[in-house]
């Protein structure tokens, strides 16, 4: 075996910190290997210090299917796994050529990866990304336009997943194989200019290079973990202020949301987005910030299958909701008196009228001896007013002193008798309190659970 120089001392004391940092002494690790220079370097230098680490050392090496000559390639890792003892898996992936390969490819390979390392019973996969790659990703990101998160760049780690050699750049890995006299394959991806990450590698970084007097790639990566490190600070504080501001159906407070800096408003924002189904991006978070600060709605691209968003800020609240549709109100639900029950079409409402208070849990009104009858519960109409001890209001002023949001109210339940007077409209409003109670009557939201049945 070659004798141990300065390229190996440093491989040695990088892989053997990393494993440490990773908590890996007396633990497992399936090293994805190519075939190419890092990888290879991942594999020779983890076969060096396993026994130092108590480290269970595995290899998987994948065939895409994309180039005649990975088969030998793949065959070449495995003999190489073999000449340090450790065993090697090959597994074929099958691919189509074609538009968006390199996602494509990326997203097999990791999905293999981990089934496998499943199968094995190891604790981590570990890929062979550098220095070189960290700083590659993050201009490609920063040509692209990218916030804190993406020039965050590739992380260290992930769950299941470890990068020991991301402190090293390629030009160290290269001089580590050759005092090595380890042979490496060169993929034709890498050196083809279609891809943009080729032409950085190949034309903008020697560029930079030169015009700083120095090698840029370590600084870059190093801005790429320092950025990674605020970005992990953010997060945290960020998923804490969502945590204070999140409302009971999913949307946030106004004033909160208001209030918060700008780096954690823009990410609060941005989680919002997310869990409704619509497009996060720079256009319609600069949309989601302007409607929080000046109250107005704005749209929002994406929403799944059934398409079309509305970012509101009315009433104190920040959501996400569908625009409304226009259509023919819900049926009436007719209560002729003591007995009867059913449920509101399309509203999900159920109501009973008893002759006892409604249970826990159950909204209730107080109905009088002089109660005209049949009962009706419908949708709100135009007109509708309210009547109390100091006179009648519109039912639209009281829905939006309660703050009802205006995608909710043409949902609400409203009670009427028989003369057409409005009597409740559960959970917002109540009419006048009666003395002389003869009946009850007894509404139940949606999902929730009707009294006298099972709640499973």
């Amino acid at each position: 075996m070659p004798p141990t120089e300065d390229a190996s001392v440093l491989f040695s004391t990088t892989l053997e910190a990393a494993y440490r940092h990773f908590g890996l002494v007396g633990g497992s690790v399936l090293l994805a290997v190519s075939g190419g220079a890092d990888s290879t370097a991942l594999l020779v230098g983890t076969a060096r210090v396993r026994e130092a680490l108590s480290l269970r050392v595995e290899v998987a090496t994948l065939d895409h299917g994309l180039r005649p000559e990975a088969r030998h390639e793949v065959e070449a890792v495995a003999r190489l796994a073999a000449r340090w003892g450790l065993p090697c898996h090959v597994r074929a992936l099958h691919l189509a050529p074609g538009s968006g390969v390199e996602a494509r490819a990326r997203e097999a390979r990791y999905a293999e990866l981990e089934a496998l390392r499943r199968e094995r019973g190891l604790q981590v996969v570990a890929t062979a990304h550098t220095a070189s790659d960290q700083a590659e990703t993050l201009l490609m990101r920063l040509v692209r336009g990218t916030a804190l998160r993406g020039a965050a760049g590739i992380h260290r780690a992930r769950p299941f997943l470890v990068r020991p050699l991301i402190e090293r750049t390629r030009e160290e890995v290269e001089a580590f194989l050759a005092e090595q006299g380890i042979p490496f394959v060169t993929d034709p991806m890498n050196v083809d200019p279609t891809f943009l990450r080729t032409r950085i590698r190949h034309e903008v970084l020697p560029v930079l290079a030169r015009a700083a007097g120095f090698p840029v790639v370590p600084r870059l990566a190093t801005f790429a973990r320092l950025a990674a490190e605020d970005e992990a600070l953010l997060g945290e504080l960020a998923n804490g202020a969502w945590s204070r501001l999140v409302l009971a159906d999913g949307s946030l407070d106004a004033v909160g949301v208001r209030a918060l800096e700008p780096p954690l408003r823009r990410r609060v924002l941005a989680r919002l987005l997310s869990e409704a189904g619509a497009e996060v991006d720079d256009a319609s978070l600069a949309r989601a910030l302007s409607a929080v600060e000046t109250g107005r709605t704005v749209t929002l691209r994406g929403g799944g299958a059934r398409g079309g968003l509305l970012l509101r800020t009315t009433g104190g609240r920040v959501r996400c909701v569908r625009p409304e549709r226009a259509g023919e109100p819900p049926p009436a639900l007719v209560l002729a008196g003591e007995g009867a029950s059913g449920v509101q079409p399309r509203t999900g409402w159920a109501f009973t009228v008893a002759p006892e208070p409604p249970p826990p849990g159950t909204l209730g009104l107080s109905l009088p001896e002089g109660t005209s009858w049949p009962l009706t519960v419908r949708t709100r109409r135009p007109g509708d007013r309210v009547r109390g001890p100091a006179g009648s209001r519109k039912l639209q002023d009281v829905l939006v002193d309660r703050r009802i949001p205006g995608e909710l109210r043409d949902a609400l339940p409203v009670v009427t008798d028989a003369e057409g007077n409005l009597l409740w409209i559960p959970g917002v409003w109540n009419s006048p309190a009666v003395s002389a109670v003869r009946l009850f009557l007894w509404a139940t939201p949606p999902g929730a659970s009707t009294p006298g049945t099972s709640s499973l």
